[in-house]
């Protein structure tokens, strides 16, 4: 089962949907970007209500510079970090441009709501941007 982690903690999946691949992508309302996208591709998922970004592993920080991307090109939908994020990486996914990590059991049993509500407190503050603006 898939956990869902905002800045209010876990919640149950609420998409029912299912996530069409970038290549078959043309016309559907839920994307799956996988991390080795060209991001030359990204303009095929804007008309997207949903894009979940795949983390396959989470020393692959791919899916960060992805996210980012995608909200430079002004999509405005649903962001989902989806896959091997942990709790130390939430601060990084919300900045790049997430709404949301969907994670599974394992990991959550792993690092509980409390972990994850740590780094989800503050995620705006204490980046280095915000440190150099100062």
């Amino acid at each position: 089962m898939t956990i869902i982690v905002t800045d209010t903690g876990f919640a149950p999946e609420d998409f029912n949907g299912t996530f069409t691949p970038l290549a078959e992508a043309d016309g559907a309302t839920a994307i799956l970007i996988p991390s080795d996208t060209n991001p030359a591709d990204l303009p095929r998922a804007l008309s997207a209500e949903v894009i979940a970004v795949a983390f396959p592993s989470f020393a692959d920080g791919r899916g960060f510079t992805l996210a980012a991307q995608l909200r430079r090109l002004g999509f405005k939908g649903r962001l989902r970090a989806a896959g091997h994020v942990i709790c130390e990486q939430y601060a990084m996914a919300r900045r790049s441009g997430f709404d949301e990590v969907a994670i599974d059991e394992a990991l959550a049993e792993r690092q509980p709501a409390a972990m994850w509500q740590t780094r989800a407190a503050n995620w705006q503050a204490n980046d280095y941007q915000a440190r150099v603006r100062g």
